[in-house]
């Protein structure tokens, strides 16, 4: 038992386990706070009452089965972080309309319901095209103009398995200047990372639980930090309280930040690449739990 005989449970997958490198550290920095935590399989036989609290991490099996899922984190409730209303918001990507809505710059999307029969593509350059319920890149191909073919196919699987698809122009500045990802922590900016580019044309499917990444510490510029600050608070807005989050940004043609995802069910953190990162998140835990 912890401090005050509080016990924290890090929901993971099975799939996941040895695989989250922030799930070690963060164990550890709960430690140095005198808490015991945990890593537990959100579903597997878990008495999920005996723990304070809840922290959702690499829950990263939860696309194929997302009504499971917040099933479950309904049933946790009151010491889920980040709560059932926040995961069934933005587990699904449609949440990029309301960002854009309130006026979050968003990287263009072409938005294919699943009962939709035409498919328009774009004439020039290359695209992505994935599902609205999705993490880790699964599912997620880039195509070059002319692959339409391939593409529609594509397409179809996502409406046959009940998805919204997403089309985007692929953001050519990821194959140099890359993904800048910006970490918060209760509202609060924490640290950021680059992440390199994943998706090359002509590679196909994802195979396992996600993409393999390049990953390097980075100073964001001001603008990636306004731009962020924006898409947090608009997140607040909507869904309430975070007590973590991720945005990931992108250089638009003209350079200017644009949002590529927000993620706020279970993002790698990073916690390897800046120190008290993992603290910072154990210490908010606690400030909630009194």
């Amino acid at each position: 038992m912890g401090a005050d005989g509080l016990r924290v449970a890090i929901a993971t997958a099975a799939e996941a386990q040895g695989l989250d490198d922030d799930e070690p550290l963060l164990v550890e920095a709960f430690a140095r706070h005198g808490v015991a935590a945990e890593p537990a399989v959100w579903d597997a036989d878990v008495a999920w009452s005996r723990y304070d609290a809840v922290v959702v991490r690499s829950t990263w099996d939860y696309p194929a089965r997302r009504a499971e899922f917040l099933a479950w984190a309904a049933d946790v409730d009151g010491r889920l972080w980040n709560g059932p209303r926040v995961l069934a918001w933005n587990t699904d990507k449609v949440y990029l309309r309301e960002l854009a809505a309130a006026g979050v710059p968003v990287v263009p999307t072409t938005w294919i319901e699943p009962d939709a029969t035409g498919v328009t593509l774009p004439a020039d350059g290359d695209y992505v095209v994935k599902p609205s319920v999705s993490a880790g890149s699964k599912d997620t191909v880039r195509y070059r103009a002319g692959e339409d073919v391939d593409a529609v196919e594509h397409v179809r699987l996502i409406q046959k398995s009940g998805r919204v698809t997403m089309v985007q122009p692929y953001v050519a500045s990821v194959d140099s200047y890359g993904e800048t990802a910006l970490l918060y922590v209760e509202g609060s900016f924490s640290h950021a990372i680059r992440k390199g580019p994943l998706l090359t044309a002509g590679q196909g499917f994802v195979d396992g639980l996600f993409a393999a990444e390049e990953i390097t510490a980075r100073r964001p510029s001001p603008a990636e930090r306004e731009v962020a600050d924006r898409v947090v608070t608009a997140a607040r807005q909507i869904v309430g309280d975070l007590l973590y989050a991720r945005v990931d940004l992108v250089a638009g043609d003209d350079g200017q930040p644009l949002l590529l995802e927000l993620e706020l069910a279970e993002p790698s953190m990073f916690f390897g690449y800046d120190d008290g990162a993992a603290d910072r998140l154990a210490a908010a835990v606690l400030a909630r739990l009194g």
